[in-house]
């Protein structure tokens, strides 16, 4: 059990850049009222555009380069008497040297980011998150601890978020952020691409995706009726730092060229490879042209199948196995008990659930994971770093806003103390 400091012992929270929504200004809100300091560092007009200024807490805008922040936050720190930093993504350039910073100064960072388990999570992780994570790769840890949560999540509060509300966060949050050339001269942004482009793509996909959806639903009907072997390949965001950061590969052709080239190699001449593309993904990139090139170039016609839709547990639950580089989908394969191998070492990586061997030997040699482990790891996962909310709708948002400062306001985490 956490203990909450005492009214004599409050905290002071210094906010960075979040994620595009109201959430941080929220969860600053929800701090303030129970008698913490809240203190925000603008990094972009879109920062500012959703603090809205709020004149109750210390703010102050950062408009130099990164290498000027590490003395900038140590000013902060001691002028504001900074305990406690919080931020959205431990690989944006604006958090590296925050995060690097804070350690030194002996200032704890909460690092928020998408959830380990969706759709009715999100992460919270003290330093780190993926694969700066603190959680452990010892599955005997998991067995030991995970004995102790037994209630497999049943009860979690489940809550609707649309596609429209958070491209509505999305365009505000980029609308203000044009200005940031004037504004926020120094701000280098994480992203891999302009906003507009993006958003034509995202224009485009949405025009079609009534037509894919009808297609590509017939389709697995068929690929499952038909009884055929096959595996699957679902796609990440060129974007994520989970393929940019976190991973050996320079973008998802070369991930997809890497698994199709041994696919052809040394799988069984009657399975089938199927590939699925991210829900998120703006539409930059040609995905069944450069498929159907890779077929020709290693010889394999009519052995894949690309999907722009469908419904993934079903793909899931009939396919052999499931190849990915660090996707949480790695995390629902695994918990519907499809064999599973990773290209790079996202939390789940573990001996006894994920394969152990090089991906050659994945195509015929894939076990499934124990269920009994994955058990104990999700529930030991979910107690200690998963925050049952939302960024983006009203009721998800409010969730994660009450949920994530009651573990906020402890000195050390759930993780922690199990460590």
């Amino acid at each position: 059990m956490q203990k909450t400091r005492s009214a004599s012992d409050k905290k002071s929270f210094l906010f960075l850049q979040g994620v595009c929504s109201p959430f941080f200004l929220r969860l600053a809100n929800k701090l303030a009222s129970t008698g913490h300091q809240v203190h925000k560092l603008h990094f972009t007009m879109g920062d500012a555009l959703y603090w809205r200024n709020r004149p109750a807490y210390s703010s102050h805008s950062f408009r130099s380069a990164p290498e000027h922040l590490p003395s900038f936050l140590k000013e902060k720190y001691q002028q504001w008497g900074i305990t406690d930093q919080v931020l959205f993504g431990d690989r944006r350039p604006v958090h590296l040297p925050a995060i690097a910073q804070a350690r030194q100064q002996g200032v704890h960072t909460h690092v928020f980011e998408e959830g380990y388990f969706r759709p009715h999570w999100v992460t919270l992780e003290r330093d780190g998150v993926n694969a700066h994570s603190s959680l452990p790769k010892d599955p005997d840890w998991y067995r030991d601890t995970g004995r102790q949560f037994t209630d497999d999540f049943a009860n979690v509060q489940p809550f609707s978020s649309s596609f429209a509300i958070r491209a509505a966060h999305d365009v505000l949050y980029h609308a203000g952020n044009a200005l940031n050339p004037v504004a926020y001269p120094g701000y280098r942004t994480h992203a891999s691409c302009n906003a507009i482009v993006d958003y034509a793509g995202h224009i485009r996909r949405l025009a079609l995706s009534h037509q894919w959806k009808k297609r590509d639903s017939h389709s697995i009907e068929e690929l499952i009726a038909s009884s055929i072997p096959y595996y699957f390949l679902p796609l990440q965001l060129n974007s994520d730092a989970q393929i940019r950061d976190h991973s050996s590969f320079d973008g998802m052709h070369d991930v997809v060229a890497y698994v199709m080239e041994s696919f052809a190699k040394h799988a069984s001449g009657d399975a089938l490879l199927v590939i699925k593309n991210h829900p998120l993904d703006g539409g930059l990139v040609n995905y069944p042209r450069m498929i159907c090139e890779l077929e020709k170039r290693y010889a394999i016609p009519g052995r894949t199948l690309y999907l722009e839709t469908g419904d993934l547990t079903n793909v899931l639950r009939h396919a052999k196995g499931t190849i990915t580089v660090n996707s949480t989908v790695g995390a629902v394969a695994l918990e519907l008990g499809c064999p599973t191998i990773t290209l790079s070492d996202p939390v789940y990586n573990l001996a006894g659930l994920t394969f152990r061997g090089h991906l050659d030997a994945f195509w015929r040699s894939a076990q499934k994971p124990d269920s009994s482990l994955f058990r104990c790891f999700r529930n030991t996962v979910i107690h200690t770093t998963q925050v049952n909310g939302g960024f983006y709708s009203a009721q998800g948002i409010a969730l994660a806003v009450d949920n994530s400062a009651r573990m906020m306001e402890s000195e050390r985490s759930l993780l922690q103390e199990l460590l």
